[in-house]
């Protein structure tokens, strides 16, 4: 496959923004390079990677990084009740799909690799480095034409995360990936729950954004979050014929709270700080249990025809 501007372009049509990340990873492709995206939760690594490998008609294979990834599953080992009775022969192996991603010289895709263990990773790092695997009792298996890794990881203060080495960074190409601008999540927003790129998904999106710059929380929410609440949200207005401010706040809490992380020591909930913030950006506040004032058919921060 060659990798051009078509490439781009096409990747382009399924990734919002993006186009200065997809050009760099198309040309560490084309230069035969493994591929490190870095960034948090989010940022559309995933949705870049598969994009691509989709556009490029790359075979593609997908590892899902955790603690429980061992060399065992990741390069292949012998089926145990054949080796008893045909010996440890070729036949009788059973590929993972590092294995398999080398005899295919396919793209690797190693999600959240900062979670795989560090016996797992040197694996990794000799198939990078000497572009083969030698497995015991099965012997050398060269990487086919085409064999890369490309792999992403959230940053390493994330829950569940470890240190990745310098070995590995030394033969990997990173690059990072960052939050999106207002317009490029709010459009995302927008596509994915089916809302209108209107005053209530921006106000959800600002909301959203906030999160990740508030003194009292330590990780905020990704696009994501903005998704959730939407979808929530319409549904929730549905099911209470209500648009009003309490349903906007129910759905954000819904959608939120469980994914910021607060500061230790901070002496307020989640949920309290995302009212807060919520009252501010939609300027409403929400009515107390019982009080049906609010209720009407036009969401919060919607403008009626």
């Amino acid at each position: 496959m060659k990798f051009d501007a078509s490439v781009v372009d096409a990747v382009c049509e399924h990734v919002v923004g993006r186009r200065g990340e997809i050009e760099v990873v198309v040309a560490a492709l084309a230069a035969d390079r493994h591929i490190l995206l870095e960034g948090p939760p989010g940022t559309g690594k995933s949705t870049l990677l598969r994009a691509l490998a989709e556009s490029a008609d790359l075979p593609f294979v997908f590892v899902e990084g955790n603690a429980e990834l061992t060399p065992a599953r990741l390069a292949g080992q012998f089926d145990p009740a054949r080796v008893l009775s045909d010996g440890y022969s070729a036949d009788v192996f059973i590929d993972g799909p590092l294995t398999e991603a080398v005899r295919d010289g396919a793209l690797l895709y190693v999600e959240e690799l900062n979670r795989v263990p560090e016996e797992t990773l040197n694996l990794l790092i000799t198939a990078m480095s000497e572009r083969e695997l030698n497995i015991p009792r099965l012997g050398r298996i060269p990487a086919a034409k085409g064999f890369r890794l490309v792999a992403a990881m959230n940053p390493f203060d994330a829950v569940g995360t470890a240190r990745i080495s310098a070995a590995v960074y030394d033969r990997m190409c990173r690059v990072a990936m960052g939050y999106q601008t207002t317009e490029e999540e709010t459009s995302i927003a927008a596509r994915e729950s089916g809302a209108p790129a209107g005053e209530l998904t921006r106000k959800i999106v600002e909301l959203v954004r906030v999160t990740r710059s508030h003194p009292e929380i330590r990780i905020g929410s990704s696009v994501r979050g903005s998704i959730d609440a939407l979808l929530i949200a319409e549904q929730l207005s549905s099911i209470r014929e209500s648009g009003s401010a309490q349903t906007m706040l129910d759905a954000v809490l819904a959608a939120l709270s469980g994914r910021i992380r607060v500061h230790e020591g901070t002496g307020r909930t989640a949920e309290e700080i995302l009212t807060e913030l919520f009252m501010e950006i939609f300027g409403s506040e929400p009515e107390m249990p019982g009080d049906d004032s609010g209720k009407d058919s036009t969401p919060v921060g919607a403008t009626a025809d």
